[in-house]
């Protein structure tokens, strides 16, 4: 799910020093390079949750801007995987409160839509009503990653607010009614049908690791010439620290494949 995703093109955020630019990628999916001075990116980077005249998506739109039907949803779940692995996952579909399971699945596999707000709350595109991210999440990502998601669509349909979201995705940590990052967590983003970014293509087949690591840079990402991207998976920006305390360390990672979860190629795509 992972909905929009910025991840540093410099250095650390927590090394204190201002990054001299920032690359916008896509949570979910899709990736838009942006570049911003350091002193834009303490102002405002793309997609803050404050409200600001200049992001698109400044406020959440009508539920039913979010709503699909429900057959239409289903198919759009599965298409995120080869059908060897879709045909018989457990299948997610949003209502107005929240995710309801409607198939139940035989291999452990959760396939679910994704909309911008099931990710992190400083995503550009968090209210972006377009966004439909296919995730087929594998069995580890499915108890220990989807749970997040669920959680911060249930908390974002009733209205309630981001300090709110973060507070209860620590309790239910801290209790156990969500466990800890499994090892091998990972979900397949393969469909031809997401709409992952109003950016570039609007979407791109990939798959999504999801690993208890701090840096990117223990994966390589985020360099000119590797596949793989990644970044935090609680926030984007920097800036969080407070917020973030209590939550476990979780990255993100993104690496891009060449064909769509039907078999056909993938045309290349602009960054």
């Amino acid at each position: 799910m992972r909905v929009t995703m910025f991840v540093k093109a410099a250095e650390d955020s927590e090394t204190g020093s201002c990054p001299a630019a920032w690359r916008t990628r896509t949570m979910i999916g899709r990736l838009a390079a942006k570049l911003m001075t350091c002193a834009a990116a303490s102002l405002a980077i793309a997609g803050a949750a404050v409200a600001d005249p200049a992001t698109p998506y400044p406020s959440m739109a009508p539920i039913e801007a979010y709503l699909m039907d429900r057959g239409q949803e289903i198919a759009l779940a599965r298409s995120a995987a080869p059908s060897s692995i879709s045909k018989d996952a457990t299948i997610l579909v949003m209502t107005r409160t929240g995710y309801e399971t409607v198939v139940t699945g035989t291999n452990g596999f959760v396939c679910w839509v994704g909309r911008g707000f099931a990710g992190a709350s400083d995503a550009a595109e968090r209210w972006n009503p377009k966004i439909r991210a296919a995730d087929c999440s594998n069995p580890q990502a499915a108890r220990s990653v989807v749970p997040f998601a669920k959680l911060r669509t249930a908390m974002v349909l009733a209205g309630r607010t981001t300090a709110e979201i973060i507070a209860r995705m620590k309790t239910a940590l801290r209790t156990g009614e969500i466990p800890p990052l499994e090892s091998g967590a990972m979900s397949y983003m393969m469909s031809k049908s997401s709409y992952l970014t109003d950016f570039g293509d609007h979407d791109m087949p990939h798959l999504m690791f999801f690993v208890a690591v701090k840096h990117a840079a223990d994966w390589g990402a985020n360099a000119p010439d590797t596949p793989v991207i990644g970044g935090n998976y609680w926030f984007f920006t920097p800036g969080h620290e407070a917020e973030a305390a209590g939550l476990p360390v979780v990255s993100v990672f993104l690496a891009g494949v060449a064909t769509w979860s039907d078999g056909t190629q993938a045309a290349p795509h602009r960054m």
